[in-house]
This record gives C-alpha cells, sequence and structure tokens, in this order.
C-alpha cells in the first residue's frame, strides 16, 4: 500500500536553527514574533527583517513557513494587531498559526487569501469542532495533544478533507493543551501570553507541619521525613498525626510554604516527561495525518537537528513500509529530556508518565559537545567550538545533515598549534582532525561505550 509523506514541522526561534531544521530534514518550519506567540524569551524573530530572512531561505528551499500568532489576547493587543501584522503579512508566511476566535475573525477578514491553521492552544478534540472551525475557513486543525491514536484515527474517517497535526515529539504542559495557572500565579507572566516560565519543572522540597482545624502551622516545618522533631511522626498520638500537613517549598524562595491539598485520588508531582512518539510515526502515518510536528522553539540548533534528522528517517521508513529503525531511539536518548512518555497517543497511559524520579533534564545516551566551525587547510583540522567537557580517547558522533558517523578522538590543538588531552568546556575553541566533509556538523560525547549503548538499547527495544 502507497501512503502520502507528512510534512514534517520543526520549532525554530532564530534564524541559526531555522537553517538548521531545514538542513536536517524538516519539510516545513514555525516561529512567531514574541507579542502575539507563546513564546517570548529564545525569539529573534521579533525582527522583520531577521522574519524576512527565515521566509526567504525557507522558500528558496521550497519547504513552508507558518507564523505562530496563537496568544489569547487582552484588548490592548486586540486593538493593534492588524495594523502591526500587516507588515508581516506583506512577507507572504505560508499560513498563520491562531487559537482566539476574535483574531481569526479579524485575520480572516484583513487577509482573506491567507490561510489560518488552529493552534493546539485551541484544544480540538472531536470531528464536529473539526468541521466547525473547516466552516469558518480554518485549513488545518492542529489536534489537542490529549488525544489517543484511535480517536485521531476517528476524526481523520470523519473529516477527510481537512488537513489534521498533530505533535510527536517534545515538551508537555500539566495543564490542558497548554493553559496554566502557575506562571502567573508565582511571577505575573501569564503562559497564554508567551511569558510562561515553566514554573511546573521547578526544584521543589516537601516539608512536614503540624497545623490545626484553620489550616494555621502550629509547629515549623520540618525536611519530609522528619515531622516537627518526631522522626516520621508514627511516635506522635494519633490525634497529633492527623495534624501533620505537607508543604511544598520552590528553592528560590526559601521560607514560603504551600500546602500540598490531597483528595481521594491522591497528590500528583507537576512535572512530566517529554513528548517522544517516534515509535507512533508508523500509525500516524497509515492514518494519514498531513503533519507531525516538534514541539521546541525555545530550544538550541542541536536539539532540532537532532529531532528532525530522526523523525525524518522514521517518516521515510513508514512511508516506504518499513519498520522503525530502534537506533532513532537511541539518537533522541542523546537529547537532553526529562524522561520520554508516549502522552495520550496510547489511552491507558501507565502511573510511569509523571516523572517522579528526575525533574531535571538530563542525557543518557551521548552528550552535546562541540559545533564544527571551519576546516584549516593547512592544519588539516577542523575548528570546534566546545560546548561541553570532551577529552582525546572519547568516542564523538559527528552529526551533519549528509549523514552521521562515529570517530574516536585521537589528538586535540588549541589555537597556538599545542597538544590537549581536555576541551575543558563551554566558552572555548580546539581544533579537531577531522575532514573538511564536517564543517557544519554537531558533536556528540558517547556517555558509555557504544557496544554498551547498543546494548541497552536493544534490551529496551
Amino acid at each position: 500500500m502507497t501512503y502520502k509523506t507528512p510534512e514534517l514541522l520543526a520549532p525554530a526561534g532564530s534564524l541559526t536553527m531555522l537553517k538548521t531544521a531545514l538542513a536536517f530534514g524538516a519539510t516545513a518550519v514555525y516561529a512567531g514574533q514574541p507579542r502575539y506567540s507563546l513564546r517570548v524569551r529564545n525569539n529573534s524573530f521579533g525582527d522583520l527583517d531577521v522574519l524576512r530572512q527565515g521566509i526567504e531561505h525557507t522558500h528558496a528551499l521550497g519547504k513552508k513557513f507558518y507564523l505562530v500568532s496563537n496568544i489569547y489576547p487582552h484588548s490592548n493587543k486586540v486593538k493593534s494587531y492588524v495594523q502591526n501584522m500587516q507588515p508581516v503579512i506583506d512577507l507572504r508566511p505560508d499560513a498563520l498559526i491562531m487559537s482566539d476566535p476574535g483574531l481569526i475573525m479579524m485575520a480572516r477578514e484583513a487577509w482573506p487569501d491567507t490561510e489560518v491553521h488552529l493552534s493546539v492552544q485551541a484544544n480540538t478534540v472531536n470531528s464536529a469542532a473539526v468541521k466547525f472551525w473547516q466552516r469558518v475557513g480554518i485549513t488545518r486543525v492542529i489536534l489537542s495533544r490529549e488525544l489517543s491514536l484511535d480517536q485521531v484515527a476517528q476524526i481523520r474517517q470523519d473529516c477527510p478533507d481537512m488537513e489534521l497535526e498533530v505533535f510527536v515529539h517534545g515538551a508537555l504542559c500539566i495543564a490542558y493543551s497548554g493553559r496554566c495557572l502557575l506562571s502567573g500565579y508565582f511571577n505575573h507572566r501569564d503562559p497564554n501570553q508567551g511569558t510562561c516560565t515553566n514554573a511546573c519543572r521547578w526544584d521543589y522540597k516537601t516539608h512536614a507541619a503540624q497545623v490545626d482545624a484553620s489550616g494555621d502551622v502550629l509547629a515549623p516545618p520540618a525536611a519530609a521525613g522528619h515531622s516537627c522533631g518526631s522522626g516520621n511522626g508514627q511516635s506522635l498520638p494519633q490525634e497529633a498525626r492527623d495534624s501533620i500537613s505537607y508543604l511544598l517549598e520552590e528553592s528560590n524562595r526559601p521560607g514560603e510554604f504551600m500546602p500540598i491539598e490531597e483528595d481521594e485520588h491522591g497528590t500528583y508531582i507537576m512535572n512530566s516527561k517529554d513528548l517522544r512518539a517516534i515509535e507512533h510515526v508508523q500509525r500516524l502515518v497509515e492514518i494519514g495525518v498531513d503533519s507531525l510536528k516538534i514541539e521546541g522553539r525555545t530550544k538550541s540548533p542541536y536539539y532540532v537537528a537532532r529531532t528532525a534528522q530522526s523523525y525524518r528517517r522514521a517518516i521515510d521508513d513508514a512511508v516506504n513500509g518499513h519498520g522503525l529503525n530502534p537506533e532513532l531511539l537511541g539518537q533522541l536518548e542523546g537529547l537532553a529530556n526529562r524522561g520520554y512518555t508516549s502522552g495520550f497517543f496510547q489511552r491507558h497511559t501507565p502511573q510511569e508518565t509523571q516523572n517522579y524520579l528526575r525533574g531535571y533534564s538530563e542525557s543518557g545516551r551521548s552528550q552535546y559537545v562541540g559545533d564544527v566551525l571551519e576546516f584549516d587547510t593547512t592544519r588539516q583540522l577542523c575548528k570546534v567550538n566546545v560546548r561541553n567537557k570532551f577529552a582525546v580517547g572519547d568516542w564523538l558522533e559527528v552529526i551533519h545533515p549528509a549523514g552521521n558517523h562515529d570517530v574516536q578522538l585521537q589528538r586535540m590543538e588549541n589555537a597556538d598549534a599545542q597538544p590537549m588531552d581536555v576541551a575543558p568546556g563551554s566558552g572555548h575553541t580546539v581544533w579537531l582532525p577531522l575532514p573538511q566533509s564536517a564543517v557544519g556538523a554537531f558533536l556528540a560525547r558517547y556517555l558509555q561505550a557504544r557496544e554498551d549503548a547498543a546494548e541497552s538499547l536493544a534490551t529496551a527495544v
């Protein structure tokens, strides 16, 4: 059976990131201006000249550029929206990604020839909603992350002539379709205005304290496991144990204690694992989803290179009738992540979806260590901008749009051609014996022997 090749849509927070995504296999990119999209930080597309360069570069490659305009605006932004966006529309992005019905109405009236894609922020979860948006002129719906594969398939069957897009990789929000209040509560920075501080991923400590019936603290909080100076609380009388409450303390707010409220289902740690649905690409291709989307506009060019390259290969394999190459799982493990989950694609998601054990980002297979900048024909060495520590003897993966390969580092020099054993870390420049064809590559250091990594990956698969 012949399957349609879905679009691979990658994030771009900068011009470098945009070019990297397209070089590593993305067929479309999305970016947004800080004022009207949900990414204010790490976003260079507020500069119209940068935005113009990004759109022109994308179109020169025959690929597509989508402009994100998906905030739920307050009145002050509504008044200036059309005026502020007209210069952007003049640059001819291929579509606007939007969520607010009022702004959609205004965009359809002002620029009827510009396609509008419905943002995931609108949390579309059924066929009736898809048909509604189709009737008002939406050309593509980005489906909610809270849908299972079977539910996506049902919508595809019910709406055969509407473009559908789903997220397959990136951070997940603890709130339904990303509508969270934590950042606004802690920092007065509204996530739905693009200024989320990711408060759900901060470092929290638990404390135990005795409280009275009104909830006032009777005894000072103690570290969890040391309930008010009485060990774990088991030596206290029952009435005292019943009065113990558990509190959260955020690391940057010492002395500010927040009660943990619990119902019959328990209480939940906030930080979710990251979405990785590369295992489901084949099913999504079979369903007929039009676009597979990677999250992460505030992340690095290395991140988008890794994800675009891996999902490009997964899509091509699926379209050609091949199964998932397990090596792709290992490549994605090489990215800093909070642990991976397939999210809601499998309806009965195990408890392990919540990241109880590690809330920080880590990389289990390899670590990003450098960028290959240029080749010196006299020295026959490549100049490398160091990102993380590596040393002579390490196995490095050279990650390049033309293909990846492994090398064991035999020698290294500094700018004065003096031998070095260790590249200390970010901020340093070194020279490595790599071919000229490696220019433009990213370097990753294997954190364990390649044989051990392959064995652990085969066991996982």
